[in-house]
């Protein structure tokens, strides 16, 4: 996991804005699966939208754990949506 700036977070909330959530946590919760799905969007993306369909009064300790278990750093919560930015591993060639 690594910090923001102030600056960075704002301008990683300004690209994220027209994004469209493409994780949702439903009644299962954060599983597994859903872990791996987050994985494979942010190594896609770099930055995502979690949804959270149910959990909405846990969504601080399901944002935390997210980030503790994908490395990536949390933009922001706004409403029931999580935003996070974990950036590609530089390729070696």
């Amino acid at each position: 996991m690594f910090e923001l700036s102030k600056a960075q977070r704002a301008h990683l909330r300004k690209l994220a804005n027209p994004l469209k959530p493409t994780v949702m946590v439903g009644k299962q919760g954060l599983t597994e699966q859903l872990m791996a799905k987050i994985e494979q969007e942010l190594t896609a993306h770099e930055l995502i939208k979690v949804r959270l369909l149910e959990y909405k009064d846990q969504k601080d300790a399901l944002a935390a754990t997210m980030v503790a278990e994908s490395g990536a750093a949390l933009v922001g919560i706004i409403g029931h949506v999580i935003t996070l930015y974990r950036p590609r591993p530089a390729e070696e060639g």
